[in-house]
């Protein structure tokens, strides 16, 4: 059972990495002198394949290579639409793309009375994780005229981008140069899925997530209940549970309720906005420039509303509704009408707090995201009224509402703006504006927590504010916080990395000047030559597969590399080999290799070779791509993707359990 479940495991990765592009052809016009080959892409959502005009220092360009016997080509492949044009903010040029489909149509001039053409393809497809190689190939056959005749054949067929486990076969061993078939104790080249599969051993990145909403929901909740929308309901909703319920014990049960129904109403919004929107929808808008310029603005109005700019209320004729309705109603119903009076009564307080929420649980892709964000916060916003109906005398030690409680808006409206300049900074990668580079982003950032700092010191004040006397523990110590924070992101100006930062800040290639020398440089650009430099240095090997033209590439290095221990712990205890899968030197002859579903394919540049050595070795195909390996070619740690690599400290750990794992087999 345990086998077949791996079985089906490994065909359910290898169907997913199939979905990026899938290739269909047609040929037609055969038994005519002008034949025609059709070559139809179709491009999965959210990723691009780049034109074959794609400009020098962009990603890989779209290639076609025909074998052709007993025909001529008639000009070159020709697409059916024009690519779209959009500056790339990281290579600075131009790229072309194209999106959903596209076909490309190649003529064809009968030479003989019988022809073939073996088409190859191969190119580049990137979304926002990270780039695959894209493969195709087909094999045509065809007749002259005939008198009299002209038929249409077509020959369609799916050769989806192959990216499923190959093990090195003895032909392509003997095909691919010696040290690679015959290094090491089975060859530096022998497939080692199975083994990357068990070190994986992860942990499910779903439920981390649904907790890391359900915590921040939580913690969302704690803070609308100190602000001036909430904080005074508590003990008026307990006291008047109190004094309506005879029975100490009815009144805790219709706190039970009230705390209840105040779950089940935002929960209940929390999947409203998912059935609306969708799940997929969701994670779509976390990544859309558009919306992220819109959560930008809301983000603004929310804070400007936190200053006291203005107030974000409901129209007043729901609230009368809901009064309404309370004082119509018995009962269970009567509760559940309170609950929601308060729901609408709080909202300039808590909407943006709920709307902040609701963007982070837009960033997953689950379903329940919205909900679970929901659960949390509800669940903290409703615990007061129940515990203190079950434990009264609690309402004494309450702080009484004051002017700290317009004090807590404004920290939030300070805070609210700092987190806007995060999506505004994505909407501006995505269209180049260069509006947001890094140093004016941490330079707003700076601005913002000094101006937080000496507002709690009682240097700013609003015009809802009380009259600070005199500065308490808690407000000077959280002034002293925000001062060294903004203190703290100064070095930043002048390209210091900010590792406290980087999740939010633009990625350090948009500084304009910079004195910060930490970037990390391969010692090796070939991995046969990079394992025999490891065996004789007694190192481990961390092999990094990369691009010239991997977007996400350049944002893990300058994210994660430039960490000083990691950048340490590269340079003195690894040998770092860097392999280009989009390198156009030619290799000294072409080699021709059999994928695991049959079709050959012909290696033509040291790109194709480090590529095919990714698919065929480690069974993927997007980059960046990061394993460590010991001098037999075996891997010491689960393989490091541009998903889980960019969290610094998760990196760490991944150098530290390979640098270890290698040592104990030492």
């Amino acid at each position: 059972m345990k086998k077949l479940f791996s079985t089906l495991l490994l065909a359910l990765i290898a169907i997913m990495a199939n979905a990026q592009v899938t290739w269909s052809y047609k040929l037609v016009d055969d038994n005519t002198e002008n034949p025609k080959i059709q070559m139809t892409a179709t491009i999965a959502d959210g990723f691009h394949l780049y034109a074959v005009e794609n400009p020098a220092g962009g990603s890989n360009p779209l290639e076609f290579y025909f074998d052709v016997k007993g025909a001529q080509l008639v000009g070159k492949p020709v697409a059916n639409k024009a690519y779209t044009k959009e500056f790339d903010d990281t290579f600075e040029v131009d790229q072309y793309y194209y999106a959903n489909s596209v076909t490309f149509t190649q003529k064809l001039k009968a030479t003989a009375a019988e022809y073939s053409v073996n088409v190859e393809i191969k190119g580049q497809a990137c979304d926002d994780q990270g780039c695959h190689q894209i493969f195709g190939s087909k094999k045509f056959t065809g007749k002259a005229p005939v008198k009299g005749e002209v038929e249409e054949v077509e020959a369609t067929e799916e050769a989806a981008v192959d990216t499923a486990a190959t093990a090195l076969t003895d032909s392509v061993a003997a095909a691919l140069p010696a040290p690679a078939a015959t290094e090491g104790k089975d060859g530096w080249w022998k497939n080692v899925e199975e083994e990357l599969r068990t070190l994986a051993n992860e942990p499910d990145e779903s439920n981390a997530s649904m907790l890391y909403i359900f915590i921040a929901g939580f913690v969302g909740g704690l803070i609308a209940l100190v602000t001036p929308c909430v904080w005074p309901m508590i003990p008026m909703t307990v006291s008047f549970f109190l004094k309506q319920n005879k029975s100490r014990s009815k009144s805790v049960r219709t706190a039970i309720i009230y705390g209840t129904s105040i779950i089940v109403i935002y929960v209940a919004l929390g999947l409203i906005v998912t059935s609306i929107f969708g799940a997929s929808a969701l994670n779509d808008l976390s990544t859309s420039a558009l919306f992220n310029i819109i959560f930008f603005l809301l983000l603004v109005l929310f804070g400007v509303s936190f200053l006291g700019g203005f107030e974000l209320t409901l129209p007043a004729s729901w609230t009368n509704k809901m009064d309404s309705k309370v004082d119509s109603t018995t009962g269970l119903l009567s509760v559940f009408f309170m609950a929601f009076t308060l729901v609408l009564v709080s909202f300039s307080c808590t909407g943006p707090i709920i709307g902040t929420l609701l963007v982070e649980a837009a960033a997953t892709s689950n379903f329940l995201s919205p909900a679970i964000g929901m659960f949390g916060f509800s669940l903290a916003l409703a615990l007061p009224f129940t515990v203190f109906a079950i434990f009264p005398t609690m309402l004494k030690s309450m702080p009484k509402s004051g002017g700290w409680l317009n004090s807590v808006k404004v920290v939030l409206g300070f805070l609210e703006l700092a987190l806007a300049l995060k999506f505004l900074s994505v909407a501006d990668l995505a269209y180049g504006w260069r509006i947001l580079d890094r140093e004016v982003f941490v330079s707003l950032w700076i601005i913002i927590f000094a101006l937080l700092g000496f507002y709690l010191l009682g240097k700013i004040q609003f015009p809802h504010d009380s009259k600070l006397e005199k500065v308490g523990v808690g407000r000077f110590s959280l002034a002293v916080i925000s001062l060294s924070f903004a203190m703290y992101m100064v070095p930043g100006l002048w390209g210091a990395p900010l590792k406290a930062i980087s999740a939010f800040a633009p990625p350090t290639h948009t500084q304009d000047f910079s004195l910060f020398e930490g970037d990390v440089h391969a010692q090796v650009s070939d991995y046969e030559e990079g394992m025999k430099l490891a065996q004789e240095l007694g190192k481990p090997v961390l092999v990094d597969f990369s691009g010239h033209g991997c977007v996400n590439c350049r944002k893990l290095e300058a994210a994660v590399w430039t960490d000083t221990e990691v950048k340490s712990s590269i340079d003195n205890d690894f040998v770092l080999i860097t392999l280009m899968v989009d390198e156009k030197a030619a290799l000294p002859e072409p080699i021709v290799v059999t994928e695991k579903d049959g079709t050959e394919r012909t290696l033509r540049t040291v790109g194709d070779k480090w590529s095919y050595l990714q698919r065929s070795k480690f069974g993927a195909n997007a980059q960046p791509f990061h394993v460590i390996l010991d001098n037999e070619g075996n891997p010491l740690a689960p393989a490091m993707d541009y998903d889980n690599g960019q969290d610094v400290a998760n990196y760490q750990k991944f150098l530290k359990n390979g640098l270890q794992k290698y040592n104990a087999k030492k």
